[in-house]
């Protein structure tokens, strides 16, 4: 019988064919190319125009500050879940945030380019702050989208194997190539070229498909959820008061600090503008903690009120009006996916924050230090690091995703998730040994004869093919790893609160990211880099055995690697 059944399972060749060939998987590679390409042009490239411009290193450092906006894009998720646009909302949940965010993306990078960063340095940090918001909404949007159509034929998976194409691709297109082609062309034709090609990505995505069950038809399913707040078996409403004051206070007061912040650092004279790195280090475990931790422990206490059966409505209770009814539209959009999210979970989400906080820890820390090792610690120049890094290194992360999502049909989530952070993990031993004096990828370049075709071009060495070997080796786990990664997240969050729970989960690791650059920073100061490298591997095979428990969670559980079931709440 089961002889049968494996030959009636169609290949995995056959699975990914049907999934490429799916319309959802061709507007995913363009939202994905969408997502990465603001992230690249407003956070990389800007400064290389920037300094062509003359503009000065403490101001351009104060310019990276709108990075946070991608780092704590959860606390305005609510919105982009459960929040209608006036008029935009027929294009369908998610389009009526993807589409506008795209052409305003596409209209500010056409703008900064009829502008002079220095003269009018005001408008255009102005521009550049809202652009990074609008494209952290439209991340928080399209990962919503891409959960929320997913299918059995373009499974989530793929989507979000071929998402992370997308994004890779942009950031070749907003890196390197918007260098070469600024170099030709001046820097506000290369923005305007851009921009242009964003706002026709955003005219694209009016056709992009909906999920099934997204259309006009449900767009009064919020005030039906809502209601059911007050049906019976659900918390009281004094309770959920009390629990959304608190989560609103908390992350409102977090919103003030972020951008009491801001405004110092934008509006001060340089002597008097706040050090960034004390900020991260003084108030980053602050924000965890009153962003999640508490919150997290706040819906925990509120899913285990339900399941004992206490301060839990006996009937029916009256139909809420005015301030009330508002009241209970901000616990649904706040608090409840926090609820459903832990009561669903349970303990098990101690489990999944963990391996969150390690699987990419290294690539979160490791990726700032990156270009003084290339230049300082090893010698080499840019051009060298440019071909290395940009061009080779992002192809070797294509093929890499290319590889896990093939890896995904074939093998499942649990084992791509496993095998491709045990080789992420084992590639930290690549650059240990370019720390030590790349002995072994030189004789790793020179026996696949990588070393004698580099130097047959013009401008290549032997110690170019060192570093285009140990940085393809480390690309190329990295994309498994990282389309492994993308489709197990998005797997254990709810289609109901898809923005909201993914953009915590992702939110997570660039904050603990940001939060231990200073720490690392400090060690390879006082240790150098070889130590780092060892470190680094340790970390990562650490979160290998966090990986196995959630992969015995997951079949003690019978979760096969679809998408997170819908847990019953008062909201259903």
């Amino acid at each position: 019988m089961a002889e049968v059944e494996a030959a009636r399972k169609p290949s995995s060749w056959r699975v990914l064919g049907r999934a490429l060939n799916n319309r959802k998987t061709g507007f995913m590679l363009l939202f994905g190319f969408a997502s990465g390409l603001p992230f690249a042009l407003f956070l990389g490239t800007l400064f290389a125009w920037l300094t062509e411009a003359e503009v000065d290193l403490e101001t351009m450092g104060v310019f990276s500050l709108i990075g946070l906006a991608y780092a704590f894009q959860f606390l305005w998720s609510p919105l982009i879940d459960k929040v209608d646009v006036p008029v935009l909302r027929k294009l369908g949940k998610r389009k009526q945030w993807i589409v506008p965010c795209q052409a305003i993306l596409g209209a500010i990078l056409v703008t900064m380019s009829l502008l002079d960063p220095k003269s009018a340095l005001g408008t255009f940090s102005l521009l550049a702050g809202i652009g990074a918001f609008a494209s952290a909404t439209q991340d928080i949007a399209i990962n919503a989208w891409r959960i929320d159509i997913a299918d059995e034929e373009a499974t989530l998976d793929i989507l979000s194997t071929v998402y992370q194409m997308g994004y890779r691709l942009s950031s070749l297109v907003g890196g390197a190539l918007a260098l070469i082609i600024a170099e030709r062309i001046g820097w506000p034709q290369t923005y305007a070229t851009l921009g242009v090609i964003l706002l026709a990505i955003g005219a694209a995505g009016l056709f992009a498909p909906n999920a099934e069950t997204d259309s006009t038809a449900t767009a009064d399913e919020s005030d039906l959820q809502v209601r059911a707040l007050r049906d019976a078996g659900g918390i009281v409403p004094s309770v959920r008061y009390r629990a959304l004051a608190i989560v609103g206070l908390l992350w409102v007061g977090t919103i003030a600090v972020l951008l009491n912040f801001m405004i110092r650092s934008m509006t001060a004279a340089p002597d008097a503008r706040p050090d960034p790195t004390e900020f991260t280090a003084t108030w980053g475990p602050w924000i965890i903690v009153a962003t999640i931790i508490l919150p997290a422990l706040i819906a925990g206490w509120l899913a285990s009120q339900r399941r004992k059966g206490e301060n839990l409505l006996a009937a029916d209770a009256p139909p809420a009006r005015g301030g009330a009814y508002f009241a209970d539209y901000l616990y649904r959009a706040l608090v409840l996916p926090l609820e459903e999210f832990v009561g669903r979970l349970g303990w098990a989400l101690v489990l999944i924050l963990a391996v969150v906080l390690t699987y990419r820890i290294c690539d979160a820390i490791w990726g700032t230090f990156a270009y003084p090792f290339y230049l300082t610690e090893l010698g080499y120049t840019k051009d060298e690091v440019a071909v290395a890094s940009k061009f080779f290194g992002v192809g070797a992360i294509v093929a890499g995703l290319a590889l896990g999502g093939w890896m995904l049909t074939a093998l499942g989530r649990m084992p791509t998730l496993l095998i491709g952070g045990l080789l992420a993990s084992l590639t930290n031993l690549l650059y240990a040994d370019m720390a030590s004096g790349g002995r072994v990828m030189g004789v790793v370049a020179d026996a696949t004869g990588f070393s004698a075709l580099i130097s047959s071009f013009p401008g290549g060495s032997e110690k170019l093919a060192r570093l285009m070997v140990t940085i393809g080796g480390e690309n190329l786990a990295t994309g498994i790893a990282g389309a492994a990664y993308i489709a197990w997240l998005s797997s254990i969050v709810s289609k109901r609160f898809s923005a909201v729970q993914y953009a915590l989960l992702s939110s997570l690791t660039l904050l603990i990211g940001t939060l231990g650059r200073g720490a690392l920073g400090q060690m390879i100061e006082g240790q150098g880099y070889y130590p780092i490298f060892i470190l680094t591997t340790w970390i990562g095979l650490g979160a290998m055995v966090l990986v196995c428990f959630e992969w015995w969670r997951q079949a003690k559980t019978g979760h096969r690697g679809e998408v997170a079931p819908e847990a019953p709440s008062a909201a259903t």
